[in-house]
């Protein structure tokens, strides 16, 4: 019998460079979501989670974390993180989904995620799953693309798109790639517990013209100076937030440890070659590297 679980699709990065995405002219944007994460991230914490880590991009951003845990679905990504980061002791490397976090729950100060809600098909089953693993009081730091971007707009009026910006529901443009309206996430924000405490607009600057003929630090730091303001009305491409849980969080779980199965959800206990659950089911791990990916 599969008794593996029903999960949302998801946009698998497996066969993807994404270092070379990264590489092909976009420095602007790496700068400018560096300034927006360094200013809503607090600096240090325990332990931090960024999910859809990819190749560790955006890693050395967390030096003031005890116990850093790079995520992502794709194994191939995550070598290549681990290629970039193994040599630090505070790194692990989980191969896993989203919808079935293989964490305890409250066991993160921090939550990183950039770049990936844009895939994500159940928003508010993603945003729960974050939730749970959250401490009372941690942080979550998500950025999401933004549908309502004056790109959108112009091209809107203009008669070169079919869809409005200003229709609160999602747009998928692509399979597995989609837009949200600021106030439809927020939406789903405040269902799933959450409470903004900061916006900033980012990328401001995101076309090519301006990247062509003004170097990539300068158009970065005048992005970063007017991402709080731009905040105001969110015309940007991406949106950045600073997100705690609301009031009312449950309490520290009584159970100890920071493994869960993600098939029987039962806690876990983590061995030398694996991560082994009450169920019998074993997750592979060698050395900072762990496989508990249920599909």
């Amino acid at each position: 019998m599969d008794e593996r679980p029903h999960l949302p699709e998801v946009c698998d990065y497996e066969e993807t460079d994404y270092e070379a995405f990264w590489r092909a002219g976009r420095t602007y944007e790496d700068l400018a979501e560096r300034i927006a994460l360094r200013a809503l991230l607090p600096p240090r914490g325990r332990r931090l989670v960024e999910i859809g880590a990819g190749f560790g991009r955006l890693a050395d951003l967390y030096e003031g974390y005890a116990e850093i845990y790079l995520l992502d679905y794709a194994r191939r990504q995550l070598e290549a993180a681990q290629r970039r980061w193994g040599h630090d002791p505070r790194f692990r490397f989980v191969v896993a989904d989203l919808y079935r976090l293989p964490f305890m729950p409250s066991r993160f100060d921090a939550v990183v995620m950039v770049r990936v809600i844009h895939h994500v098909q159940d928003v508010p089953g993603a945003l729960r799953e974050i939730r749970a693993v959250l401490r009372p009081g941690g942080t979550f730091v998500l950025e999401f693309a933004n549908k309502r971007n004056l790109k959108a707009i112009l091209r809107y009026f203009l008669g070169r798109q079919s869809w409005s910006p200003f229709d609160p529901e999602p747009v998928a443009f692509a399979p597995l790639h989609f837009d949200f309206h600021p106030a439809w996430m927020r939406t789903r924000l405040a269902e799933a517990g959450f409470r903004i405490r900061e916006e900033r607009a980012v990328s401001q600057f995101r076309h090519p013209w301006l990247k062509r003929w003004i170097p990539a630090r300068w158009l970065a730091r005048l992005d970063g100076m007017v991402q709080r303001v731009g905040a105001l009305w969110n015309l940007t491409p991406s949106v950045f937030l600073r997100l705690e849980t609301a009031p009312g969080a449950p309490p520290e779980p009584a159970a100890e440890g920071l493994w869960r199965c993600p098939l029987c959800r039962q806690p876990a206990v983590e061995e030398e070659r694996a991560v082994v659950c009450p169920g019998g089911h074993r997750w592979p791990r060698e050395g900072s590297f762990y496989v508990m990916r249920p599909r």
